[in-house]
C-alpha cells in the first residue's frame, strides 16, 4: 500500500512539472508575439517623419510680391490712338474734360462714375512705361481715392467689353484716352487741351473725327 501511496505521489508531481513548464513556455512565447508587433509599428512611425520639413515650401507662392489693393499703370498702342494708358487688365483709361487736374479734382460723380469707373488706389501703383512721378491720387466725394495721371483723374468706361477696347474715346466730346504724359490721345499736339479730335489716320485732311460709336451719341456722359 505505501508503494502505490509513494507512486501516485511521485506521478502528481511529475505532471504538475511538466504543467508548470509548459505555463511558463506559454507565457514566454506570448510576450515575444507583443514585442514584435510594437517594434513593427515603429519604422512605419519614422517614415513618415520626414513629410512634416516640407511645410517651410509653402512661402514661394509669391503672394507677398502682390500686395492687396495694388494697382498697375501699363501702355499699349492704338492702331488709331497711338500710345495709351490701360490698367493692369488691360483696359483703357480715360480722362474726363470736366475734371481739372491743378489742383486735381473728379467730378464724376453718382451715375456718372457707374458708367465711368473711377481707377483706384488703394495701394501700392506699379507702372511700366510711364514716368512714376506723374502718378498721384486725389480723394474723391465719397471719401475714395482715385489714381491720378499728370494730376488728371483716371477712369474706365464700362461699355468697354474687352481689352484694348476705346469705345470711350471722344464721348460727349470730353472723354479721351490717357497718354502716358495724361494728355488726351487721338488729339492734335498744336491744339489747345480742349481741341477737336484727329480724324484717323488714313485722313488726309485731318478734320474733324466722324461720327461714330466714340461719339456723343454713344449714350456717353458729356457732363455727369
Amino acid at each position: 500500500m505505501r508503494s502505490n501511496s509513494r507512486t501516485s505521489r511521485i506521478a502528481v508531481l511529475a505532471a504538475s512539472g511538466i504543467a508548470a513548464a509548459a505555463l511558463v513556455a506559454g507565457c514566454g512565447s506570448s510576450g515575444g508575439g507583443s514585442t514584435a508587433s510594437s517594434s513593427g509599428s515603429g519604422p512605419s512611425a519614422a517614415a513618415t517623419a520626414p513629410a512634416a520639413p516640407s511645410s517651410p515650401s509653402s512661402p514661394s507662392t509669391g503672394s507677398p510680391s502682390s500686395p492687396s489693393g495694388a494697382a498697375t499703370l501699363n501702355t499699349a498702342t492704338d492702331p488709331e490712338l497711338g500710345t495709351i494708358v490701360t490698367d493692369s487688365a488691360g483696359f483703357t483709361l480715360y480722362r474726363f474734360d470736366q475734371d481739372t487736374a491743378d489742383p486735381s479734382a473728379s467730378h464724376c460723380n453718382g451715375a456718372c462714375a457707374s458708367t465711368w469707373p473711377p481707377a483706384p488706389a488703394n495701394g501700392t501703383v506699379s507702372v511700366k512705361g510711364i514716368d512714376s512721378k506723374l502718378v498721384g491720387t486725389v480723394v474723391r466725394a465719397d471719401g475714395s481715392k482715385q489714381l491720378t495721371l499728370n494730376g488728371w483723374p483716371a477712369y474706365r468706361y464700362a461699355p468697354d467689353q474687352k481689352p484694348g477696347d476705346t469705345k470711350g474715346q471722344g464721348v460727349g466730346g470730353t472723354w479721351f484716352a490717357l497718354t502716358p504724359t495724361g494728355g488726351k490721345a487721338g488729339v492734335h499736339a498744336s491744339s489747345p487741351s480742349g481741341g477737336t479730335m484727329p480724324s484717323s489716320p488714313s485722313s488726309p485732311s485731318g478734320g474733324m473725327m466722324p461720327s461714330s460709336p466714340r461719339s456723343p451719341s454713344s449714350g456717353g456722359y458729356g457732363g455727369y
